[in-house]
């Protein structure tokens, strides 16, 4: 089953900033936008986990990423470079769960229109030996690119949960 979610969301905290933002500047902020995806695949989450858990095998499964390099460090950071290396993401990792199988990281720097994205890639069991990928995701795109911003992480997620989803189909 596929599933995709992207609205808008406030904290309590957003609300009270809004309407302090309102009355000192009689503007207000974007708000924060969440999307989730996720897909099932038939194989064990451990096997998943090994395809994907790796900070930079998200090279080996992300179609548009050529190239990624990792600087070693803890907290890990990656520079993920497209195939036609045009665009790159720097991203640094902010929690993993070996026990879990999920990591979650957040963007350095982006070409895409959002500010504040982090992100959490989890694999769960399921019965007879199969496994459910989530990605989860926050942001806040920038003003007037929210469509933009949107349809480009959603492209990312479906073309990489669809190229796992594919490499355990065979």
């Amino acid at each position: 089953m596929t599933r995709i979610f992207c609205r808008p969301r406030l904290s309590m905290a957003s609300v009270a900033m809004f309407g302090t933002v309102l009355l000192h500047s009689g503007t207000a902020s974007a708000a924060v936008a969440t999307i989730s995806r996720s897909v099932d695949v038939k194989a064990a989450a451990r096997d998943v986990w090994s395809l994907i858990g790796p900070f930079c095998a998200i090279k080996d499964w992300l179609p548009p990423v050529g190239q990624c390099i990792e600087d070693g460090k803890a907290p890990s950071t990656r520079i993920l470079v497209t195939k036609d290396g045009k665009a790159a993401f720097v991203e640094t990792q902010v929690a993993r769960n070996e026990a879990e199988y999920s990591y979650s990281y957040k963007f350095l720097t982006s070409p895409l229109p959002v500010s504040n994205y982090t992100a959490t890639i989890k694999v769960t069991s399921k019965a007879n030996g199969a496994s459910t990928i989530t990605w989860n995701g926050s942001y806040t795109p920038e003003p007037g690119q929210e469509k933009a911003a949107s349809e480009a992480l959603l492209g990312v997620y479906e073309a990489g949960l669809a190229e796992i989803q594919a490499r355990f189909a065979k």
